[in-house]
Parts: structure tokens; sequence; C-alpha cells
């Protein structure tokens, strides 16, 4: 399947139901881009109802929501707890651990759904666009990645 004619490209867009991820998916679209958009339940508290609905409403072609709770749980937060990683002796590091287990879904349904671009709303400066990227290239040398935040 591939994107309509005249389309950039299609984008799976890792997308979180917020003002920040909601206006980059507007944007993309407004780039040219057809834009799926993709959530992962990794046992955060989300009405992922209501941010399939308004994901469709902002412009999306398609909303994927896939429950990766079980697969977080057995292959990163136990060995890590096993591990005894904490960072500075205090902070567990679930959501760092998080992030490859939600790319390596997003990069699935993007190759899948015959996508040429994966995205996401992290900020220029954290740890969370390396984390997301670093996996997207290991995953998949060619998606491209689009960081709206980067891009000036």
């Amino acid at each position: 399947m591939s994107a309509a004619p005249g389309s950039k490209g299609k984008v799976l867009l890792a997308y979180s139901g917020g003002l920040d991820t909601s206006c980059i998916l507007v944007w993309l679209i407004e780039q040219g881009y057809e834009v799926l958009a993709y959530m992962a339940n990794v046992g955060q508290e989300e009405d992922f109802d209501a941010a399939r609905e308004k994901a469709l409403k902002v412009g999306a072609s398609k909303v994927f929501i896939e429950d990766l709770r079980r697969e977080l749980v057995e292959e990163l937060v136990i060995p890590t707890i096993q591990a005894n990683a904490v960072y500075e002796a205090v902070y567990l590091l679930g959501t760092s651990v998080a992030r490859p287990v939600i790319a390596r879904s997003q990069v699935a349904i993007a190759q899948r759904e015959g996508c040429t671009h994966v995205s996401h709303g992290c900020t220029g400066k954290g740890n969370d666009q390396v984390r997301f990227e670093l996996a997207y290239y290991a995953l998949d040398p060619k998606l491209k990645v689009i960081a709206p935040w980067r891009i000036p």
C-alpha cells in the first residue's frame, strides 16, 4: 500500500493525543504526508478511545493502538529490576526502557503499512529522541525519521 498521489509519503507518528503530537500530526499533513497515528499502551493511564477519535478528527488516516504491557514487563522491566538498574540510586528507568519496545512496535507497523517515514514528538534536547531514533535506525535503516522539534 503506498501513499496518495502527490504525497511525500506515509508517516507513522508516535502519537500521545496531547497538544504537541496533535499539532505535529496536522503539521505533517500540511507538509504533504499521509499520517497514520500510533499509540502504545505501556501501562499509563490514558483514554485511548478519546485519543483515537482526536487523531482521526485532526486528520490521521489510520490509528493503531498496541498493548505492549506484557512485552515491556517481561522483556525489560523484570530484567531491569533484577539488575538493580536505577539512575542516581533513586530513579527507576521505566520510561527509558519502554522506548525501545514502543519503537520496535512502531517500526513493525510502519513496515506493514508501507510507511516511508516515522516521527515522534520528542523535544530536540532530551534523551527520548535518542532512544526512539536509535531504535528506529537499528530496526530499519531505510525508514526516514521526522523529528519536528528539531526542524527550524
